[in-house]
């Protein structure tokens, strides 16, 4: 099969194809890892190929609904049995995982043939994909900017043409940010709904939840159906599925009545190219016949910013000290970034850590509050187009004088200062839209409906109520069909 040939097919025609027998899953394997060594060299998107232990599965007889399709999985949380899950660390990409995990396993299952893993930030703490470790993965649209992160191996590696769905997970806006940014389709899904374990119940007190990020809206669905086959009986909640596979929810739009805003939830600045790829997806909703108005939810949402940082500056000093416990791991195995993120969490009390988790009710509640009214919520998917490959780095000040603290075993004193906290703005400034939606456990999406006159992606977010899967793929799909964007294709 020929890259053209291979790249006109979606997850699901590959396996139609191969059910059909007109193509095999080496011959689809070959395609793939061939597109992958045409082009990786200048994307940087796969940091661990498989490739003889993917050519010895596509020699099996697999079985379900994806079996035989090329598919990469994301070297965060998505363990692989008997290889490391490196997380974008240097000590843990020496250290191989004993079992597979649930979601990965469930790939298997599906049939899909996994031959690589992806890039992402270190322990994925970032918005880009710019690892010390693996180095900076590049947006096929333009080599000089991000793919985003923290799925930005994947996005990459999707927009490329390298397979036509790949694992992603989003615990702050990491399937969403990164599928904006290359100009895919990326669905959250809501809180519990695909299994975590077997490591863990849930990541993130439930925030971070595994995907995938895809070219086609079917693909999308139909990856659902198979991450919530069943449920987990080692989970924290037994989740309500729908009566109908998403697959066939996709396929039964209905009339919503959607609330939008383009204001920095955060009070950040918003590019105008980002408010005009919502005002020109609400002209396109009201073609579709939707009802659309401007209205945003009554949420403290700067204060909610500050909140999920504390979830996540806490759990990254619980995780940095996990693996200097397990690895022996010293300070230089760890980033700069993550060192002054780790300070941050272990300067919070134990109370105010309480108070701030206690308030992701409080802001659940407001949100249900707003969908009680309207059945979505539109958004801009990020602040501003893609940024350039270290536009976000920590300013050297900053640097400065954390490597002075760090060896003085003072590096807390300079975590919660005005310095740290511009810098931590700033990086969330890109992407200020995306938290509402993990700290809520509310499923939500990114569509690819806009370019800016340079030709860059620009993604429209919105996110739906408890359960609301079905109603998303909907709307996407029927987006998909009036304005569709399968086709386009960076030029590498």
């Amino acid at each position: 099969m020929d890259y053209p040939e291979y790249r006109a097919q979606d997850a699901v025609g590959l396996a139609e194809l191969v059910a059909r027998r007109e193509v095999s899953p080496t011959e689809l394997l070959d395609a793939a890892v061939a597109r992958a060594e045409a082009v990786d060299g200048r994307l940087n998107a796969i940091v661990r190929p498989m490739h003889d232990l993917a050519r010895e599965r596509a020699k099996e007889p697999l079985t379900g609904p994806f079996a035989g399709v090329p598919f990469l999985i994301k070297d965060l949380s998505q363990d692989y049995a008997g290889l490391p899950t490196g997380s974008g660390n240097r000590a843990l990409r020496r250290l191989p995982v004993e079992r597979h995990s649930e979601v990965v396993g469930r790939w298997l299952d599906a049939g899909l043939v996994i031959f690589g893993k992806t890039n992402t930030p270190e322990f994925g703490a970032k918005g880009i994909t710019e690892p010390e470790a693996n180095g900076p993965t590049r947006n096929p649209w333009d080599l000089a900017r991000t793919p985003g992160g923290s799925s930005g191996g994947t996005a990459a590696a999707v927009a490329a043409g390298i397979v036509p769905v790949a694992g992603a997970n989003d615990g702050g806006g990491s399937i969403r940010i990164p599928a904006a940014c290359c100009g895919l389709f990326g669905l959250k899904p809501g809180r519990g709904l695909v299994p975590a374990g077997p490591a863990v119940a849930e990541h993130l007190h439930g925030a971070a939840t595994d995907g995938v990020i895809s070219r086609s809206v079917r693909d999308s669905a139909a990856m659902l159906d198979v991450l919530t086959a069943c449920p987990d009986p080692a989970g924290p909640y037994l989740h309500a599925r729908p009566e109908l596979p998403y697959a066939e929810l996709a396929r039964r739009p209905r009339k919503l009545r959607i609330g939008f805003t383009t204001r920095s939830p955060i009070d950040t600045e918003v590019d105008p190219q980002a408010v005009a790829a919502v005002e020109d997806a609400t002209a396109l909703l009201r073609g579709l016949g939707h009802e659309v108005e401007p209205v945003e939810p009554r949420i403290d949402q700067r204060q909610l910013a500050l909140d999920f940082l504390a979830m996540w500056t806490t759990q990254l000093a619980h995780t940095v000290d996990g693996i200097r416990d397990a690895t022996g791991a010293g300070p230089e195995d760890f980033e700069l970034d993550t060192h002054l993120l780790a300070a941050a969490g272990r300067g919070l009390k134990a109370p105010a850590y309480y108070a701030a988790h206690d308030r992701w009710n409080v802001y659940s509640r407001q949100l249900a509050a707003f969908h009680a009214d309207y059945d979505l919520l539109l958004t801009p998917t990020l602040a501003r187009p893609p940024v350039r490959i270290g536009e976000l780095d920590t300013p050297r000040p900053v640097r400065v004088a954390a490597r002075f603290l760090m060896r003085l075993g003072l590096l807390g004193a300079l975590a919660g200062t005005r310095a740290w906290e511009r810098a931590v703005i700033a990086n969330l400034s890109a992407t200020p839209y995306t938290q509402l939606a993990n700290i809520t456990g509310r499923p939500a999406m990114s569509v690819p409906t806009h370019r800016t006159p340079e030709g860059l992606p620009l993604g429209i977010q919105f996110v739906g109520p408890l359960g609301g899967e079905g109603t998303l793929l909907a709307l996407a799909a029927q987006i998909e069909a009036e304005r569709p964007w399968a086709h386009l294709e960076p030029p590498l």
